[in-house]
């Protein structure tokens, strides 16, 4: 677990009406974290919660010390919300996050932070090998890794295991919205390599007290969320391959179905006035046309969208300071040669440093 440099660690979790899991919560936290070396802080969000969880949590913080947080939304959010709430408050050098029911058991946090540092990763997120859900739960949530697995190329066994562990300098780079706390390891590998994303089996409890908030509407909505996730991963910063590759289905089979038709026409004199053929291709190619006009639409939007925010389309790992030896030095005298090539790093360099300065992210 890093025992010569333990980092500071923030542990969030959001609740919806866990009444009765605050209190055993809170003591298996503390249990866990007695023996954690170095600083740490619990974020407890309640999400608009009507009964007596916002309670019971104000309760259990003056119990335990200032080091519990306490975050009360306004209204219920929902649980990707209430989680990005809990990661702006986050302070931390590494970041928890697990449900509040109990059926995550905070003990599996040291095993967690310990296989970060071995396997030198970003992000690792449990694996509930032996799930305690309803088998249809289970059943869904086996078919929805494998489909997500397939469509982003991220293969993982357990995307909607809420136990995870980050690196803070890489979960502050996205923001959540929506239902997007299904595919944060989806998210996170824009701006990580997968390789630096991994899983390790962890327990996974019953529930013993509270009601799930689990119903079949999450499954489909999972597909919609899908598509949007594989959208963004592929095509965010080219918007244009998307919309023009569809465009470019259409126009091509509304042109064989009106070349076809021109040859009845005009080579055997038929009449292909009232075809369906004739229509159906009148219909392709004027949506071929409305989806490159989108695709036009989308990238001008994204470039508008990179530039204003001056953020570029890739994201460093690590700073690195080029001002030191932007040229090289020939026989260590004082004089330096440069070519094109050399000018133009060096503009881009002076560019770059100019947007450091300015607030913003190279």
């Amino acid at each position: 677990m890093n025992p010569i440099n333990p980092l500071s660690l923030s542990i969030v979790i959001p609740l919806y009406n866990e009444e009765e899991n605050v209190a055993p919560l809170l003591f298996r936290i503390h249990e866990t974290m007695n023996h954690y070396k170095g600083k740490w802080e619990l974020i407890l969000v309640d999400d608009g919660s009507s009964d007596l969880t916002l309670q019971n949590l104000k309760t259990g913080a003056t119990e335990f010390g200032p080091h519990v947080i306490v975050l009360p939304l306004s209204r219920n959010f929902g649980q990707t919300a209430a989680l990005q709430a809990g990661l702006d408050a986050a302070q931390g050098d590494l970041v928890v996050t697990l449900d509040g029911d109990l059926q995550n058991d905070p003990a599996d946090i040291p095993m967690l932070i310990e296989a970060l540092f071995e396997r030198d990763l970003d992000l690792i997120q449990g694996w509930r090998v032996d799930r305690q859900d309803h088998w249809l739960r289970s059943k869904f949530s086996r078919v929805a890794n494998h489909l997500i697995g397939r469509v982003t190329g991220l293969r993982l066994h357990d995307y909607g295991c809420s136990l995870k562990v980050y690196r803070r300098e890489v979960i502050e780079k996205i923001r959540l919205y929506g239902e997007m706390h299904r595919f944060i390891p989806v998210w996170l590998a824009e701006y990580t390599a997968p390789e630096r994303i991994g899983e390790i089996a962890v327990n996974h409890h019953p529930r013993h007290a509270g009601q799930s908030k689990y119903t079949l509407s999450r499954t489909f909505r999972v597909i919609l969320d899908l598509l949007t996730a594989f959208f963004f991963l592929h095509f965010r910063a080219k918007p244009g391959h998307f919309f023009g590759a569809i465009g470019l289905f259409f126009a091509v089979s509304g042109s064989l179905m009106m070349m076809y038709l021109g040859v009845l026409k005009y080579g055997l004199g038929e009449d292909i006035g009232q075809r369906p053929l004739f229509f159906m291709g009148i219909l392709f190619i004027v949506t071929a046309i409305q989806f490159l006009t989108t695709g036009v639409l989308a990238e001008l939007l994204s470039r508008t969208f990179f530039q204003s925010r001056r953020q570029p389309a890739y994201s460093l790992r690590e700073s690195v300071d080029l001002s030191q030896a932007p040229f090289v030095a020939e026989n260590h005298h004082e004089t330096y040669w440069r070519t094109p090539a050399a000018e133009k790093r060096v503009r881009a360099v002076n560019h770059n440093a100019a947007h450091r300065q300015a607030g913003y992210e190279v």
